[in-house]
């Protein structure tokens, strides 16, 4: 039979399950955007910059059972959705990157896009294929969804040149996509040699990163098991409800909040599940875990990079904790309360909150009672999405998050600009659920105008703005040693401008007092699908135990001769002015 490329990429789009496609069109694809047109099963998202498309579609991966879908046209395109892709690829999210590529039938070099975008791209995706004929695009395609759902997700990119799209070609009837399960063997030996370990240590510990977010319920049933208090890496927020009495909080060492730090003080064996201990999920490598470190991932290499374990089990986390809850379970009974930890979680958690209550935000928003207010007012089963930068800290340790993937965040990559495509697109896929956005201001204007794509799509996303005029995280890294804040200061942007200007409603939350009745509001506009941009007059004045705990520990460091040279020249500054 004779096919289109174009009708091949969408006949494949749709036996995988893809349901939606975020990019722009350019003359590298249009005869894709318009097979998706017809299409009944995909909905083609039109966003107002590619670097939006991959966050959007990273967002569809985290939130959804769908891949996350790019289609964008090749060079320009790929350069700019190159943040989101390398954010995916770091955090380990599937995505899938369709592009258009300059003509194969020609014999003309300097086409329009021509660069090796394989070449680009090949540091930040799982793999890459280019198709040389119309038989190559469906098998492609399949191929290219297995690699980024299988093992560690992650981005593949598929480039299919526009001749192909454009003009029919022979192929083999096509085939309908069928998913192969994968199969591991699970290390048994060392599932039983674990639990022993874990029901003889006096003080057990979990430590859960983003891989362990499907296993929740595992988790949940192992740490009551062995009442063992539980702390997450900050992509791993969700992996763990944070109402569970065990909860303890984000990371375990200097830079965590007093219930987590104090409850894995004494902690002699720890069971560490889909984290990697990076840089962030580790208070920039600050902590020590105890010698007997359990390690489970799907990814063997990250065994043993940062800290040696005593027992590394490769495997998907929730076949791993299933047959570790049995293998416990035959050990004997669940152990009980060790001197009330519990109690002390629970004591800990609410002194650390009332210490930020009592804070003296000088007429600003106190962050606590902005996310003591927030969480009062959503659903259990709300979606919160935060950026990068000082906000997602304060989100960190101050909004209990109760169900999993119900927080996400750049994390591994770090890229600012993720959350407003993010809240997006998540609201699209999930439009029952309330979904909010904490962006600070700075990223918030890196991508601001995919509230327009919101407006557009009638979807009720609310992007809470967490203003001060500052790159925050960055401006208070340079307040000490450097008296100074060298373009880390914004030029007061008029947040209700870009609410006019992309046809979202706007609210503005000045003080404490305006916060029950701003954050109601919203989530009245986001129920009738109107997206609303929230103007929140934050007070970041008060620092975060992860913020103080890296600079502790990064000050520890440094050489004597360099920490004098740091504080010498801070002190001087400041005496000078």
């Amino acid at each position: 039979m004779k096919k289109t490329g174009a009708w091949l990429v969408r006949y494949a789009l749709e036996q995988i399950g893809v349901k939606y496609t975020f990019g722009i069109p350019g003359v590298h694809n249009t005869e894709i955007y318009d097979e998706l047109h017809q299409s009944e099963l995909i909905h083609p998202v039109l966003v107002t910059h590619e670097g939006g498309a991959a966050f959007m579609a990273d967002a569809i991966s985290r939130t959804s059972n769908s891949i996350g879908t790019v289609l964008i046209v090749p060079a320009a395109g790929v350069t700019h959705a190159a943040s989101g892709i390398g954010e995916a690829f770091l955090d380990g999210i599937p995505m899938l990157i369709i592009a258009g590529g300059i003509r194969t039938d020609s014999d003309k070099t300097y086409q329009l896009h021509e660069v090796d975008q394989h070449a680009l791209l090949g540091p930040i995706t799982k793999r890459t294929f280019k198709t040389e004929t119309h038989a190559d695009i469906i098998p492609a395609i399949y191929e290219a969804y297995s690699i980024a759902t299988k093992g560690e997700p992650g981005p593949v990119f598929v480039e299919v040149p526009v001749n192909l799209q454009l003009f029919p070609g022979e192929v083999p009837t096509p085939q309908p996509f069928t998913a192969t399960g994968q199969t591991h063997e699970l290390d048994s030996a060392a599932i039983q040699q674990a639990a022993k370990k874990l029901y003889a240590a006096g003080y057990p510990g979990l430590f859960l990163g983003w891989g362990a977010v499907h296993a929740s319920d595992e988790a949940v049933k192992v740490a009551e098991f062995l009442n063992a208090p539980t702390a997450t890496t900050l992509q791993g927020l969700s992996a763990f409800p944070a109402n569970n009495a065990l909860h303890t909080g984000m990371g375990f060492g200097p830079a965590a909040v007093p219930a987590a730090e104090n409850a894995f003080k004494k902690c002699d064996c720890m069971l560490a599940v889909g984290t990697r201990f990076s840089e962030i999920a580790t208070g920039s490598f600050g902590v020590e875990p105890p010698k007997d470190l359990i390690h489970v991932d799907i990814n063997p290499d990250v065994f043993g990079a940062n800290y040696a374990a005593a027992i590394s089990i490769e495997g998907d986390s929730k076949a791993v904790l299933q047959e570790l809850l049995q293998a416990l379970s035959e050990l004997g009974s669940p152990k009980s309360d060790n001197a009330g930890l519990s109690a002390a979680i629970k004591s800990q958690k609410q002194a650390y909150t009332e210490e930020w209550l009592q804070h003296d935000s000088k007429g600003r928003v106190n962050p606590a009672r902005f996310f003591n207010e927030l969480r009062r007012q959503l659903d259990d089963d709300a979606i919160v999405v935060a950026d990068d930068g000082n906000h997602t800290f304060l989100a960190a340790e101050l909004m209990p998050i109760h169900r999993a993937r119900g927080f996400i965040s750049p994390t591994d990559f770090n890229c600012m600009g993720y959350c407003t495509p993010a809240v997006t697109a998540a609201r699209l896929a999930n439009p029952e659920t309330q979904v909010v956005g904490i962006i600070g201001d700075g990223a918030f204007l890196m991508t601001c105008m995919e509230t327009l794509t919101a407006s557009s799509l009638g979807v009720g996303g609310i992007y809470f703005v967490f203003s001060d005029g500052e790159l925050s995280q960055i401006s208070q890294a340079q307040e000490i040693p450097y008296n100074r804040k060298t373009c880390s200061v914004l030029h007061a942007p008029k947040i209700q401008g870009v609410a006019a200007a992309t046809g979202c409603a706007y609210i503005a939350i000045e003080d404490d007092q305006a916060c029950e009745q701003g954050i109601s509001k919203a989530l009245d506009f986001a129920d009738k699908n109107k997206p609303v941009i929230v103007d929140v007059n934050i007070d970041y004045s008060k620092r975060t135990r992860f913020t103080k705990g890296i600079v502790k520990t990064n000050l520890k460091r440094f050489s004597i001769g360099n920490k004098a040279r740091f504080i010498g020249r801070a002190l001087f500054r400041r005496v000078t002015g």
